[in-house]
C-alpha cells in the first residue's frame, strides 16, 4: 500500500506536491470513486487509478548494467546442457535483466543488461550501426595485408562483411594481437572473419559496447552505468 499522491508520481502524472492538487481538484478516481481528500492509500497491484478517466500505472524503474562476462558462462537464461549462465549472477538483482544481445560461451568481456525493451531493442537494431570492439588474440602472424582484407570486409556465411577498423596492438612469432570494431551483429562474426584469413582466434574479449566501455571492472563483476553512459545509448 502506498499513499495516492505517491503512486501518482511513480506513474509519471506529475510530482507529489503537483498531485495533491490533481486530487484537491477531483481530477483522480479509485476505482470508479473520485478522491479529493488527501492521505488515500491504494495497492498499487490490485486498485485501478485514472486521472480524467485514463488509467495510470507506476512505472517500472530501469536498470541499465555493466556486466564482465567470464569464459564458461552462456548468455542465456536457461542452458539445457546445464552450463553456468550470465543469468545465474543476477538472479537475486530486484527487477528481471535482460542481455542486450549476446557473447559466446567461449567469449569474455563486456555485457550490457537492462529490463528497459524499447532501449534494447533501439541499440540492437541493424540500422543503428552501434559499434562493439573486441581485443583479439590470434594464431600466427597477421600481415598488413590481411588486416587490409578485414578493413575492407571479408566472405563469411556467404556474405560480405561491412568495413572493420583494425588495429594491430602486437605481432608476435605464434600470435597476433588485433583490436577490432564491427557494427555487425551475426553469430561469431570475429572468429570467422578471422578464420576467413586464415587464422584461428585464441582469445577474445570484447572491450566496448557503443558509449560503453569495459575499463577496470573485474571479471566476473558488474557495475550500473554513468547517467551520461544511458544518455548516450539512447541518443544512438
Amino acid at each position: 500500500m502506498m499513499r495516492l499522491q505517491k503512486y501518482l508520481a511513480l506513474s509519471g502524472v506529475a510530482s507529489r506536491r503537483s498531485s495533491e492538487k490533481l486530487i484537491a481538484d477531483g481530477h483522480i478516481s479509485v476505482n470508479g470513486i473520485t478522491v479529493t481528500e488527501m492521505g488515500v492509500q491504494v495497492d498499487e497491484t490490485s486498485d485501478r487509478i485514472e486521472v480524467d478517466g485514463k488509467p495510470v500505472r507506476i512505472q517500472e524503474e530501469k536498470h541499465y548494467i555493466a556486466y564482465n562476462k567470464p569464459l564458461g558462462e552462456v548468455t542465456t537464461a536457461h542452458d539445457p546442457e546445464g552450463r553456468a549462465t550470465v543469468m545465474d549472477k543476477f538472479a537475486d538483482y530486484p527487477v528481471r535483466l535482460y542481455p542486450v544481445g549476446r557473447l559466446d560461451y567461449d567469449s569474455e568481456g563486456l555485457l550490457l543488461l537492462t529490463n528497459d525493451g524499447d532501449m534494447m531493442n533501439h541499440v540492437l537494431h541493424p540500422s543503428h550501426e552501434v559499434s562493439k570492439v573486441y581485443l583479439t588474440k590470434v594464431s600466427n602472424q597477421v600481415t598488413d595485408e590481411e588486416i587490409m582484407a578485414l578493413r575492407r570486409g571479408v566472405m563469411i556465411d556467404g556474405h560480405l562483411t561491412s568495413p572493420a577498423s583494425v588495429r594491430l596492438i602486437r605481432r608476435e612469432t605464434f600470435d597476433t594481437v588485433l583490436l577490432i570494431s564491427i557494427h555487425e551483429g551475426r553469430n561469431r562474426q570475429v572468429r570467422k572473419m578471422a578464420e576467413a584469413i586464415g587464422h584461428q582466434v585464441v582469445s577474445l574479449r570484447r572491450v566496448e559496447f557503443g558509449p560503453v566501455s569495459l575499463g577496470d571492472l573485474p571479471c566476473g563483476r558488474w557495475r550500473k552505468l554513468t547517467e551520461t553512459e544511458i544518455r548516450k545509448l539512447k541518443a544512438l
